[in-house]
């Protein structure tokens, strides 16, 4: 269900796309209910419908919808997917769109709980039960009705287990049960919860399973709360790293927002963040503050702090960084050598060549063992029309040099500092183009004017 508007936000974005290491809430429980093996999976929809279609879609092709306009309660948004209901499946599993750390596997147990006969619901025991609905049991311990907070007794306001919205259901019960809800309350809602009553009323069995990990079931309702899940999220990759030999600095400091493979000894130092999918190979050294971003890094390979990577290959005893950026298309070659404010994008650079400092290659070939001076540049765009370099192997590229593109640098060419090529540089010979020095004797420099 992700109908809601998310009010304390305070955003003009709805609740369910506000993003949780990186993917929306709502991706988050598609992905759970896609791990489940749903059938079928409908997303109820109400404000900010188009967006969070458009979304849902994106993240899980075949995704149905059905709009809850108004909001009336959580009842009333199921009664808007019933027409979707199919009973042939036997089963309805219930999530929430602004409920993200489900895991599968608590889901899947819920599932076979209710084994299309019962109706099983989930509950915990948190420290502050505050304003949960309260799960009411008899005497022999088996569920009898959930009250909301605003309809309950003080004694019932004393149960400490409490709801956490989540249930699977018999499809064709669940159908008929909704159908029969009123919203003769305090909120003058239709309350979903009311199912519960009914069940018992028939002599169906209702079953509440208690989950252990109170962040399984918790919603975001603001920001403060979006921040507190963002870092159990992040914790739970930090102990998976962790037990998989990946030595962090410090796990409370590390952002995977995507997916993060680790070859064996891999080591992350403080304040990384990881984006999309990235895969780190045995070895390899990631150094303070750096952000990667699809990116594969080759074994050995030490990315040092304060480099930005993205869509890049960087190849195994690569030295990046610090401050370096390889944009998408950069493709390195085993022991390349990208130094501190160079910038790569859309290049392959060979075997050992090296860019070690202020420079920048674009849309260029690299060569075997090429040196690349400090503050040389490929000049690959003519304001309309992106040109390739191509630098053959052993080049050395002087500091300060503009290789205007399209040009081709020659196997083992010099190329003499400061100069501007925009032609065509000659096998194992020195070019050389650079403006006559011209000095002026008796030349002044101009002063301000007296005031």
């Amino acid at each position: 269900m992700a109908a809601g508007k998310g009010t304390r936000m305070k955003s003009a974005l709805p609740k369910v796309l506000h993003k949780l290491a990186g993917r929306g809430l709502l991706q988050h429980v598609l992905g759970a209910s896609a791990d489940v093996g749903a059938g079928r999976t409908i997303v109820v929809t109400g404000h900010g419908a188009e967006l969070v279609e458009a979304a849902a879609t994106a993240a899980a092709p075949g995704t149905q919808f059905a709009r809850q306009m108004p909001q009336l309660g959580t009842g009333h948004a199921v009664q808007q997917a019933v027409p979707l209901l199919d009973d042939s499946l036997g089963t309805t599993l219930i999530l929430y769109g602004d409920v993200p750390l489900i895991r599968p596997a608590t889901a899947q147990a819920l599932v076979q709980a209710c084994g299309g006969s019962q109706l099983a619901l989930l509950s915990f025991q948190p420290q502050d039960p505050a304003r949960y609905g309260r799960i009411v049991r008899d005497a022999a311990g088996g569920v009898r009705c959930i009250v909301e907070y605003k309809d309950a007794s003080p004694e019932q306001r004393g149960i400490r287990e409490v709801y956490s919205g989540i249930m699977a259901a018999p499809t064709a019960m669940l159908k008929r049960w909704v159908a029969g809800l009123n919203n003769d309350n305090a909120q003058g809602e239709y309350y979903l919860t009311d199912v519960v009553a009914m069940a018992v009323a028939e002599g169906v069995p209702v079953l509440a399973q208690v989950v252990g990990d109170e962040a399984e079931v918790a919603g975001i309702n603001d920001a403060a709360q979006l921040a507190e899940l963002e870092r159990v999220f992040q914790r739970r990759q930090a102990a998976a790293l962790m037990a998989s030999g990946v030595r962090l600095a410090d796990p409370a400091r590390l952002d995977v927002r995507g997916t993060l493979h680790c070859g064996s000894d891999v080591e992350i130092d403080i304040n990384a963040v990881f984006e999309g999918e990235v895969r780190l190979a045995d070895g390899v050294r990631i150094g303070a503050n750096c952000v990667l971003r699809d990116a594969r890094i080759g074994a050995g390979a030490i990315i040092h702090p304060f480099t930005h990577i993205e869509g890049a290959v960087v190849g195994a005893g690569a030295l990046i960084g610090p401050f370096a950026r390889l944009r998408p298309g950069a493709e390195l070659g085993a022991e390349v050598h990208i130094g501190n404010f160079v910038e790569v994008k859309n290049s392959t650079l060979a075997r050992g060549a090296k860019a070690n400092h202020l420079a920048y290659l674009g849309d260029a070939t690299v060569g075997e063992r090429v040196n690349f001076g400090a503050g040389s540049i490929t000049a690959n765009y003519d304001g309309a029309n992106k040109h390739r370099t191509t630098i053959g192997n052993d080049v050395h590229v002087g500091s300060n040099c503009v290789l205007i593109a399209p040009v081709t640098l020659g196997d083992g060419a010099t190329i003499g500092g400061g100069s501007t090529i925009s032609r065509d540089a000659p096998a194992g010979q020195l070019t050389v183009a650079r403006a006559k020095p011209v000095s002026l004797p008796g030349w002044t420099r101009p002063a301000k004017k007296a005031r």
